[in-house]
């Protein structure tokens, strides 16, 4: 009995340490071909003239589809940011999803919008349009509101694409604040598109606006935010876009273009069915629109702009953290199931045999084998079993890559963008770095437990939680 006790305790040991040696040698892999493929989009795009795509008549017309939930806190904001986007042919959907607060209100008042009669071709099936407002002002012409019966993000995402019929379509959280040039960059690949192979779909960099200052509609300053959570989300963002989505990129096995920010054909969206009414709508439709280029035999592109573009406020509380959290883990969780048949399927090219399985193992199992890591350790204390000069060894080595991972995304935020330009902001943030682990990682791997025991357990599993948002500090116009 002894003998197999001690060959599990080994065989758990053994399997925990390759898992984490795996995942290791996997973040360092990618930080090299984002680092790799960062430098090569610098040097290129140095002699990119963005104003000749701006004065382009043959640049794509977008439409940037904005839904919004009792946003009434900062959507006068949110919408001035959208109507300066610089770009030659756009329009502005503002998808009112059923509020309950003053957003309507501020809206019609702020922008003197009125009723207008609108034909909608209702290709995606959504819950019903009660109205549509246009400006009676020419300076928002390019502003089109749309009051419909609450439906869920995704399902007013499919409200806009029935409305567009523009080529491309920007679909964003309206929470958030876009640099004036996002879709002049965002664009770039779709004309640079080589007949061989379509992009589909481009995302771009998401980052914290927390603590910076917005004047209408702008970001005039980058701040460092000074509420704790806002400040781990700095370094968790970081680490995100600059060290791993640029990889998956060039690999062409980008899986998730994030719902703050993406730029995709519209017509291959409404072929693939548009968004599916689930909380992880974003990825979900990646991997859907990626399945359905690879089934009609298309091949394709979903690319990743490194640029700052898009900049959100991200929560500050672990109430609504752990909301958010949970939320993402129920979205990943059931886009892996509705789409189980890509599990290392070779007909799926780089999608089924790398991109899905390394979401399977990495992003959704390795909150739960930390976990369970963490059980069997105080199992192997309560028998007296631990090597503690072995355990050291080990806990010191997995602290030091956290720390040097974190540190080597700071270092690639001061050699490529800079957007922080006091240098004690981040050497206070290189402090932070021994903290997070300890504080702030614990408990998004807690929350992404209960939103695996919320997605087996509860009854309802389409609950998104409640967003609570502080609002943009903004400057007072003179």
């Amino acid at each position: 009995m002894l003998f197999n006790n001690e060959i599990i305790l080994n065989f758990l040991s053994t399997g925990i340490l390759i898992y984490g040696a795996i995942l290791a040698t996997t973040y360092i892999i990618l930080s090299i071909i984002s680092a790799i493929e960062t430098n090569h989009y610098l040097k290129k795009n140095s002699f990119v003239n963005y104003t000749k795509i701006l004065a382009s008549p043959f640049a794509p017309t977008i439409s940037i589809i904005a839904p919004a939930y009792n946003e009434s806190l900062t959507i006068i904001e949110n919408v001035r940011s959208l109507l300066s986007i610089q770009y030659v042919n756009y329009e502005v959907l503002l998808i009112n999803d059923g509020s309950t607060d003053d957003s309507l209100e501020k809206l019609i008042e702020a922008y003197a919008l009125t009723k207008v009669n609108y034909t909608i071709n209702q290709k995606l099936p959504t819950e019903k349009i009660r109205a549509v407002y246009k400006s009676a002002k020419p300076s928002f012409t390019r502003l089109l509101v749309i009051d419909k019966e609450n439906g869920g993000k995704a399902d007013a995402l499919n409200a806009g694409l029935n409305i567009s019929e523009n080529n491309l379509v920007a679909c964003i959280d309206v929470d958030c604040i876009l640099e004036p040039d996002a879709l002049l960059k965002m664009v770039k690949p779709f004309l640079e598109n080589e007949k061989e192979e379509k992009v589909i779909a481009a995302g771009g960099v998401i980052r914290v606006a927390n603590s910076c200052v917005v004047k209408d509609g702008k970001l005039i300053e980058v701040k460092m935010p000074e509420n704790f959570l806002a400040k781990s989300q700095v370094l968790e963002y970081m680490r995100t876009f600059l060290l791993g989505r640029m990889a998956w990129s060039k690999l062409n096995g980008l899986l998730l273009v994030s719902g703050a920010l993406g730029l995709f054909d519209r017509k291959i969206m409404i072929a693939a069915g548009g968004y599916n009414k689930i909380v992880g709508e974003d990825i979900e439709l990646v991997t859907r629109i990626r399945k359905y280029m690879t089934e009609n035999e298309e091949k394709y592109k979903v690319v990743y702009i490194p640029d700052p573009l898009c900049w959100t406020e991200v929560p500050e509380t672990y109430k609504v953290l752990g909301r958010q959290r949970n939320r993402w883990t129920r979205g990943m969780i059931e886009t892996l199931i509705i789409h189980k048949n890509l599990f290392f399927n070779p007909s799926y090219g780089m999608l089924g045999i790398i991109s899905y399985p390394y979401w399977f193992f990495y992003e959704w199992l390795a909150p739960i084998v930390e976990f369970l890591a963490i059980l069997f350790f105080v199992v192997l204390i309560y028998f007296n079993r631990i090597n503690w000069e072995y355990f050291i060894l080990l806990t010191t080595a997995v602290y030091s890559f956290a720390i040097l991972f974190s540190a080597l995304s700071i270092l690639s935020e001061e050699l490529t963008y800079h957007q922080y330009s006091k240098k004690r902001v981040l050497f206070k943030l290189l402090f932070f770095v021994l903290l997070e682990p300890f504080i702030f990682h614990p408990y998004v791997m807690w929350s992404s437990i209960k939103g695996n025991f919320n997605f087996i357990f509860s009854k309802n599993k389409k609950n998104w939680g409640e967003m609570t948002r502080t609002g943009f500090k903004s400057e007072v116009v003179n």
